[in-house]
């Protein structure tokens, strides 16, 4: 997703060097933490010149806070592209937000091992940022809560934003276990787990074209 304001609009070849950038950021900070992730290893990473960095970001803290930004409103956007139209059934259309959750951490592991280490740090000062992005992404989860609630499968007491954050922190554990130790097991088994949990949850019959 491109980052532009009106005096400072972002090229097709600007976005792409700083996609370069945000890659290599999290591939070396996964491996061996923020702190003792250097610019330079950055840029040489990333196969641009060390000033490039401070072209694009202003330096290592900004670029972090871009990157935060930029893999959280990612992982918000899939969830929202997962999501049929709004006159699907309820429960088919959370579970396909959580499939597509689970996916999302399977092909961009790295980057949801950040994401998820460096969400709850309240010590940074991007955490306002951090905190209001991650909001919109478990957001996509409860708007299907709500979705649940007004078609009167849910409890009206039901705090539908917590139920969320907690729907949300499943597909987190649920697709990082898997990844870490269960790498073999085909994502489909892992599918139709979630899709009994939700039925479960609900008190629904499971669909026939669940896995």
């Amino acid at each position: 997703m491109s980052v532009s304001t009106p005096d400072r609009p972002v090229s097709g070849r600007r976005e792409a060097t700083r996609r370069r950038l945000f890659e290599a950021a999290v591939t070396l900070i996964s491996e061996q933490g923020y702190g003792a992730t250097t610019v330079d290893e950055i840029a040489e990473r990333a196969g641009v010149a060390k000033g490039t960095v401070y072209y694009n970001f202003g330096g290592k803290s900004e670029l972090y806070t871009a990157l935060m930004e930029w893999g959280i409103t990612r992982l918000a956007d899939t969830l929202k592209e997962a999501a049929p139209d709004p006159g699907a059934d309820p429960a088919e259309a959370l579970t396909a937000v959580l499939r597509a959750g689970v996916e999302f951490i399977g092909e961009h592991e790295a980057l949801a091992r950040l994401l998820m280490a460096e969400a709850w740090r309240t010590n940074r000062t991007w955490y306002a940022t951090v905190r209001q992005i991650r909001t919109e992404a478990i957001g996509v989860v409860t708007a299907r809560l709500d979705a649940l609630a007004a078609a009167g499968l849910l409890r009206p007491d039901l705090d539908t934003g917590l139920v969320g954050s907690a729907l949300f922190g499943m597909v987190v554990t649920v697709a990082l276990d898997w990844r870490t130790l269960q790498p073999d097991r085909p994502v489909e088994e892992i599918h139709a787990t979630l899709a009994r949990m939700v039925h479960g949850f609900l008190g629904t019959p499971v669909s026939p074209t669940d896995p």
